[in-house]
């Protein structure tokens, strides 16, 4: 084998392992959006529910919307990439918080 013939098939092994590489990264990346977005969706979800019970601890009532968190409390929300489902029930009952990411 020349020299040549052996740097060429030697960039071919090289250039075939790179490709199995990425195409086996691919699934794992989308794999791991998916799971900083659930992440993220926790992360929101426990944040607006300890800024309600702030609320109530400090004022005896659960806000009646978020956006007297976001007056008062300085609750701040990425509105373009997730909505904020927030139900109160009632002054005395912690609300239901639902969070659901929107895709860009």
């Amino acid at each position: 084998m020349t020299k040549k013939t052996r740097a060429a098939w030697t960039a071919g092994v090289l250039a075939v392992i790179v490709a199995v590489i990425v195409i086996a990264a691919v699934p794992f990346s989308g794999r791991a959006r998916a799971d900083e977005r659930e992440d993220s969706i926790r992360s929101i979800t426990e944040t607006v529910q300890k800024m309600a019970l702030q609320c109530y601890v400090i004022e005896g009532a659960y806000p009646e919307g978020l956006e007297y968190l976001q007056e008062n409390y300085g609750l701040t929300v990425n509105t373009e990439e997730y909505l904020i489902i927030y139900t109160p029930y009632a002054e005395n009952l912690p609300p239901e918080v639902k969070v659901i990411y929107r895709g860009s």
